[in-house]
C-alpha cells in the first residue's frame, strides 16, 4: 500500500494509498489546535477521576482526593434552606393553632409551608385542590365536616387520623351496615333511603318515605339527629344539603346504608413533625371551609358513622 501513495496535484496532500471507485483517501493531518484540545481533555479526565468520584464499585464508588458528593451538596443546600427558614418555623412552632389567624404574616407563612406538605401528602386523596379525588374521598373546599372546621378540630383529625385501628385517639364512628347485616330487609333500606332523599330536598314525600321516617327515626336519628341535622360527636355527617362524599342519588344511598363504606385517613401525627402538621393544618384551613369559631366536639368510639360524609 504504501508504493501506492502519492502526492494528489490538487491540494499537495499524500495520499494513504488506497482508492475505491475511482476514489482516493487524502492522509489530511489533523489541525494542531484540535490535537491540543485532545490532549488537554485527557488530562482533564485525569484529573476528574483523581479529585471526584468516578469508578463505580460493588455498593460504591471512589471518594476522589476532595470528598465532593452531590449528596453532600444537597444536604448542605438542605442545611443551609433550614437555617433561613428556621426563625419563621420557630415562630409558627410557639404560636398555638387557634392564634394563627391573628397574625397574618405568621399565617400565611405556615399555609405556604402547609401548601407544599399537602401537594407532597394529600394530593393522591383530596386532589391537587383539595376538592377530593372521585366519590372515594372528601372535598376540603366545602364547609361539612364530620369533626369539625376549626383549626383545632382540623389538627386533631390530621394527628391523629380516622379510623386507625392500632391508635387509641383516632376518630372513630362506625355505620351499621343495615343490609348486609340483616338489620333492614331491602324494603326497609329502600324506604329509608326515601326519608333521606325527602329531607335533603331530592323527592317528594311518599308512602315509602313514610314509613322510611319511622325507622329513620329508630335506626339512624340517635347519630344523625331527628331532622338529619348530622352529629359531629359521633362523626356522622349532615343529610339535609346536597353535599354527599360517596353520592347522593338512590342508587348510591342504597349502597351505603346497605353496605357503607367506613374510609379510613392516615394519622399523620406518627409520620410528620408538629410545625409540619401545624402548617398542614393552616393550609386546608384556607381553602374555603374552616370555620371562624372552634366547635366543640367529643370523640367517643361509637356506632353511626352515617350514610355519606367527610373529614
Amino acid at each position: 500500500m504504501a508504493d501506492n501513495k502519492r502526492i494528489d496535484e490538487a491540494t499537495g496532500t499524500s495520499t494513504v494509498g488506497h482508492e475505491w471507485d475511482g476514489i482516493e483517501e487524502l492522509d489530511t493531518p489533523m489541525p494542531r489546535w484540535w490535537l491540543w484540545t485532545f490532549y488537554a481533555t485527557i488530562v482533564w479526565a485525569l484529573g476528574y477521576v483523581i479529585l471526584y468520584p468516578a469508578w463505580p464499585m460493588i455498593n460504591s464508588a471512589t471518594e476522589g482526593v476532595l470528598g465532593w458528593s452531590s449528596r453532600g451538596e444537597l444536604e448542605k443546600e438542605l442545611q443551609a434552606d433550614a437555617a433561613r427558614r428556621a426563625p419563621i418555623v420557630n415562630a409558627i412552632a410557639a404560636t398555638p393553632i387557634a392564634e394563627l389567624p391573628a397574625k397574618p404574616e405568621l399565617m400565611q407563612a405556615a399555609v405556604q409551608g402547609g401548601s407544599a406538605a399537602f401537594k407532597v401528602h394529600c394530593v393522591q386523596c383530596h386532589g391537587a385542590g383539595g376538592a377530593g379525588v372521585s366519590k372515594l374521598y372528601p372535598s376540603l373546599t366545602d364547609d361539612d365536616w364530620l369533626w369539625g372546621g376549626d383549626l383545632d378540630s382540623i389538627e386533631y383529625t390530621i394527628v391523629h387520623g380516622i379510623r386507625n385501628p392500632d391508635h387509641g385517639e383516632t376518630r372513630t364512628s362506625l355505620m351499621p351496615a343495615f343490609g348486609r347485616d340483616g338489620i333492614l330487609d331491602a324494603r326497609g333500606v329502600a324506604d329509608v333511603v326515601s326519608h333521606i332523599r325527602v329531607i335533603s330536598g331530592q323527592e317528594k314525600p311518599s308512602a315509602s318515605a313514610t314509613r322510611g321516617a319511622a325507622l329513620y327515626e329508630a335506626n339512624c336519628a340517635v347519630c344523625h339527629g331527628a331532622a338529619g341535622e348530622g352529629g359531629r360527636a359521633f362523626g356522622a355527617p349532615k343529610l339535609t344539603d346536597a353535599i354527599w362524599l360517596y353520592g347522593g342519588d338512590r342508587a348510591s344511598l342504597t349502597a351505603t346504608v346497605h353496605n357503607p363504606r367506613n374510609g379510613v385517613m392516615p394519622r399523620w401525627g406518627a409520620r410528620l413533625d408538629p410545625v409540619t402538621i401545624k402548617m398542614l393544618t393552616a393550609y386546608v384551613y384556607s381553602l374555603g371551609g374552616g370555620e371562624k369559631a372552634p366547635v366543640a366536639a367529643a370523640t367517643p368510639t361509637v356506632e353511626g358513622q352515617g350514610a355519606d360524609g367527610q373529614p
